[in-house]
């Protein structure tokens, strides 16, 4: 339960660390923060492998470029989603959901889950 926590609040930290790095990009607080961070793990959860799975033979044939695209997409409908995260376009959406997942894949590197 404190690793869930743990990641939920870097996550909220990598949501305000984009915002404060990628014009474009704003969001509230720290609880707005928060909520978008549980928001973007929803969407990539549930709607992202479905958008996956539509654009697969458009990322087949860009040889994986378009699933860029798609993680822009999900990242621009959680700021749609959650009032106070807000994203000026399809420019900060891709590059906040690019510096999101690279924030992601640094902090799972940094925090093990004991296994």
């Amino acid at each position: 339960m404190l690793q869930i926590i743990l990641r939920l609040i870097l996550s909220a930290l990598g949501v305000m660390l984009v915002a404060y790095l990628v014009p474009g990009i704003a969001v509230a607080s720290f609880w707005i923060a928060l909520i978008a961070a549980i928001i973007i793990g929803v969407v990539n959860a549930l709607i992202r492998p479905l958008l996956q799975l539509i654009a697969l033979p458009i990322t087949i044939l860009t040889l994986g470029l378009f699933s860029l695209i798609v993680n822009a997409a999900c990242f621009g409908l959680a700021a749609w989603l959650v009032p106070g995260f807000s994203v000026s376009g399809f420019g900060p959406a891709f590059w906040g959901a690019l510096a999101f997942a690279l924030y992601g894949w640094l902090v799972n590197m940094l925090v093990t889950d004991g296994d």
